[in-house]
């Protein structure tokens, strides 16, 4: 395997940020990303940024704090933006800064107990959102053995202080409200573990014997026997064409599940779950079975993902009945791509799907600390970035007198609104750091609301590595 697969991949199919040929890291480090030291070519005059300045202050909500603890009476704004939407995109501008992670805990304690939001669907394979689900709806399992069992490879990085405390408020509150719970789901394809194989062949052998040898033979070979982070380091090691023949197996149990009928006295949802897990398997290896040393195959590989967040997504909302908060990063929440890498995004597909019942909030912010992969040894520490430079969208926001706020970018002023429409350079720090990729965007364009933080500061990783 050359080194821009064993590296980009795992980054890749969690975000944006490792990129072949980037300036190695050793320890924890300080750099400044292209966001920090590049100015466009025809910078605004400084009477128009006075005037973009003055109508964001004019319309931004500022936010008492990050903590997801206390009073949410300064959330009620956003509330008011978000409306009777159905799925809200919630993304991040780092996938390893602490103030993000907290942040979202706070959205989603305020949209559970405001406006009547019940799960929490993050950028992680389905399986692991099934044993995540088990353990706030029923306690099953400990949280700490499942974020270390489920939480490798390419989503180590969630392995963090804060989003195992969202988590433990979720089971905190299925305790205290038995009869109208939270629920969590992971909506990814990365992986698929070995209880989901279990599942589909327990339900063929009860509900389809007829097929189970079938099923049986079709699955030989395929449930992972390692731990998570292994399976995924040997599976993209495999030959392409034996990826395309697993993809082929896990294809045809899903079609043959899918076309059964019921018979009379079978539990009708329990096989529509059925299904749904015999599909989270095919979409995991169909991910996997695009060739990783072709660019535009990557590029295909990253657009068929987003659909498939986006699908998994509605088919909860759909069948659950939920209102979802979808935590990603910034570039899949967003209706256009910062990234040439990332033909459509999840958020696009999710408005394709849902019109105006899908939400989508960025996230920006001034300077700070995150973790991130090193994109030379794929290893997890601390980096921090100076503050932004003029002619950054981050350098304006930070202007306003509010340190942080919510911004409804649809309502915005006129002056900001022209402001939000223009691409300008951004942070856009995903899983893997140093990243030399200059990224542009036009924030009014990507999203529907920003939130905006001064200072942000690293997550507490609780991995080995």
């Amino acid at each position: 395997m050359t080194r821009s697969r064993t590296v980009i991949l795992p980054s890749v199919l969690l975000s944006l940020g490792a990129v072949a040929g980037a300036t190695p890291a050793a320890g924890d480090t300080m750099r400044e990303s292209p966001a920090s030291v590049s100015v466009p070519k025809a910078p605004a005059s400084g009477r128009h940024v006075d005037s973009v300045v003055a109508a964001i202050e004019r319309s931004a909500h500022p936010l008492r704090s990050t903590d997801p603890q206390g009073s949410l009476r300064d959330l009620n704004s956003l509330g008011r933006m978000v409306d009777d939407a159905k799925v809200v995109g919630l993304g991040e501008a780092t996938h390893g800064s602490r103030d993000f992670f907290r942040m979202k805990h706070r959205v989603f304690r305020y949209l559970v107990e405001e406006k009547g939001f019940r799960s929490f669907s993050l950028e992680l394979a389905w399986s692991s959102g099934v044993r995540l689900d088990e353990y706030v709806l029923e306690g099953k399992g400990d949280l700490r053995d499942i974020a270390r069992e489920e939480f490798q490879g390419a989503y180590r990085i969630w392995n963090n202080a804060d989003y195992l405390g969202l988590i433990e408020w979720m089971r905190e509150y299925n305790r205290e409200h038995p009869d109208d719970p939270v629920r969590f789901m992971g909506n990814d394809m990365g992986y698929a573990g070995p209880e989901l194989y279990a599942r589909v062949t327990g339900h063929v052998a009860r509900e389809h014997p007829r097929l189970l040898e079938r099923v049986t033979e079709l699955y030989r070979g395929l449930a992972p026997t390692t731990d998570a982070g292994t399976f995924g380091e040997e599976y993209v090691r495999l030959p392409l064409a034996e990826r395309k023949e697993r993809a082929q197996r896990t294809r045809e149990v899903y079609e043959l599940l899918r076309r059964q009928r019921l018979a009379a006295g079978t539990d009708g949802r329990d096989h529509l779950w059925m299904v749904q897990h015999a599909r989270a398997i095919h979409q995991m290896a169909g991910g996997m079975s695009f060739d990783f040393d072709d660019e535009a195959q990557i590029a295909q590989m990253m657009k068929r993902r987003d659909q498939v967040m986006a699908e998994n997504v509605a088919w909860w909302h759909r069948h659950t009945g939920d209102r979802v908060l979808v935590s990603a990063h910034n570039t899949h929440v967003s209706y256009q791509s910062f990234d040439t890498r990332y033909p459509k995004t999840q958020g696009a597909f999710l408005r394709d799907a849902s019109g105006k019942d899908y939400v989508s909030i960025g996230f920006s912010f001034h300077q700070g600390a995150f973790k991130a992969f090193g994109t030379e040894d794929n290893v997890i520490r601390t980096y921090r970035v100076g503050a932004a430079k003029p002619g950054s969208n981050e350098h304006t926001l930070d202007k306003a007198r509010q340190d942080d706020y919510i911004l409804d970018l649809r309502t915005a002023p006129r002056p900001a609104r022209a402001w939000l429409d223009t691409a300008r350079v951004t942070w856009n720090i995903g899983a893997g750091w140093p990243d030399p990729v200059e990224y542009r965007t036009a924030l009014g364009q990507a999203h529907d609301v920003l939130i905006h933080l001064n200072d942000v500061e690293a997550t507490t990783y609780l991995g080995s590595s």
